[in-house]
């Protein structure tokens, strides 16, 4: 009887955990296909054109997470004050959102623009290429507060339980950044449409004019995100001032300002870890640029559902609705691991297959195929991270997986790679060997660290996760 009311549970749940995972995961699987677009277009200008690219692509997750953090504790803060009931609350929230991205946006425009000439030299690209990759770097982050708007209204508008919009929205954004890329990449050319020569026009600015397709793109994505979440019936700020209110902001930033810590430690980390690869020369950047692409559409079902793992976290603890929070975390759990058996057998199977999309470079697509394939074991183990840290940021519990992510980065996949590469004269495989370690690590100690909450102090009087509210 037992087993059949748990079972019952799980299947009235799961409607709602894929409601709220799916349009998250086709955004992932848009953005990831617009990557792959990218990469293979670039690819096309030769190997020098993808390591001038890539080079910087680690600053990007840098500046980005940075900037995500503080969605996480306007995610928590929102989703909490929904599942308790108070939507007021909730919309005072969303009006400190739009002073964040004004700030966030603000200071990083200013940033980017005046480092792009030195982010190249940081990380250790060759001489000749940095001019170009300081222009691509440059270009791309002009529009950073409508990128910052993307971001934040993005969490914000998911924290509802809205995860539609953000998604139809990056649909769009996608859609136009390939256009765009088809225009301004390549030089005029004919090519053949259903056996007939079509002259298509281009700019022909190679890796110049992919970074003005994907600047426009971001630009027009904030606008759009921005006019979503002012027409938002549930969480919309409109009525509400932004001027700073110490009661919103004090609890958002007990959540964020570790988490940011967090983001910005470990982005940094694989800015470190980039420029360790970029040194060992470029077919292991191409190989490791390629290897990144590829293996980020195999992650999509890990971060669909991260999100709705973080959100319905954040509801079950604004309801006080203990039962409910566990056999969330059991399902989602399961549903995780199940898919990413199945991206990981997928992935090693077609690595060759995946990389040859991006190159075609015989030592680049070796080399590539090779570290894709190590990954591929253990996608399952890295998926159970992925999910279990969305439950804890939907709890507001940011300052404990900030220490277990910095500890795994540098303490395991920074140090040990400085070791294999510069001491014991070990390549990409042993890098790649060493940031497998690092996922496996967090996989172990976030899911000891929620155990224990769950079983000592969940909703208990001093409890780790009784919620930022």
């Amino acid at each position: 009887m037992i087993q059949h009311d748990k079972r019952n549970r799980y299947l009235s749940l799961l409607p709602v955990v894929f409601t709220l995972a799916w349009p998250t995961m086709l955004e992932e699987l848009m953005q990831t296909a617009v990557q792959y677009i990218d990469t293979a277009m670039v690819g096309r200008l030769g190997t020098d054109a993808t390591a001038a690219v890539g080079s910087t692509v680690t600053v990007n997750w840098l500046i980005g997470t940075t900037v995500y953090a503080f969605g996480i504790g306007f995610l928590a803060f929102i989703s909490q004050a929904l599942g308790a009931g108070e939507r007021e609350k909730a919309r005072r929230a969303s009006a400190q959102s739009v002073l964040m991205v004004l700030l966030t946006g603000g200071l990083f425009t200013v940033l980017t623009a005046a480092l792009s000439g030195y982010v190249p030299v940081w990380m250790q690209v060759e001489e000749r290429l940095r001019p170009l990759a300081a222009r691509y770097f440059l270009i791309v982050y002009l529009p950073m507060l409508p990128r910052a708007a993307s971001v934040i209204f993005g969490t914000v508008l998911r924290s509802a339980g809205d995860t539609k919009t953000p998604m139809r929205v990056g649909v769009g954004v996608n859609a136009l950044n390939v256009l765009l890329n088809f225009l301004l990449i390549y030089s005029t050319r004919s090519v053949t449409i259903l056996g007939r020569s079509v002259t298509l026009w281009g700019a022909g600015l190679g890796v110049t004019g992919a970074a003005i397709a994907s600047a426009v793109s971001f630009a027009l994505g904030g606008a759009a995100i921005t006019l979503a979440l002012f027409r938002h019936k549930t969480v919309s700020p409109v009525g509400f001032p932004i001027r700073p209110d110490k009661t919103i902001l004090r609890p958002i930033f007990r959540v964020s300002l570790p988490n940011m810590a967090q983001r910005f430690t470990t982005s940094l980390g694989y800015v470190v870890f980039a420029s360790m690869i970029n040194a060992l020369g470029d077919v292991s950047t191409a190989a490791h640029t390629v290897a990144n692409t590829v293996e980020s559409a195999f992650y999509i079902p890990g971060y669909g559902m991260q999100a709705a793992a973080a959100t319905l976290t954040g509801n079950a603890i604004g309801m006080r609705d203990r039962q409910r929070q566990k056999d969330l975390s059991v399902l989602i759990v399961l549903l995780e691991v199940a898919m990413m058996l199945v991206t990981g057998a997928l992935l090693f199977a077609f690595a060759p297959q995946m990389v040859r999309l991006f190159s075609h470079d015989p030592p680049v697509i070796a080399l590539g195929s090779t570290v894709l394939r190590m990954v591929a074991l253990s996608e399952p183990v890295f998926g159970i991270a992925i999910v279990v840290e969305g439950m804890l940021q939907g709890a507001g519990e940011t300052k404990v997986p900030f220490l277990i992510n910095v500890i795994g980065m540098w303490g395991v996949r920074i140090l040990g790679t400085f070791l294999c590469t510069r001491f014991l004269s070990g390549g990409l495989i042993s890098a790649w060997a060493c940031m497998i370690a690092h996922n496996i690590l967090l996989c172990i100690l976030f899911v000891v660290y929620y155990r224990k909450l769950e079983r000592k102090t969940f909703y208990g009087e001093n409890s780790h996760l009784s919620g930022v509210l």
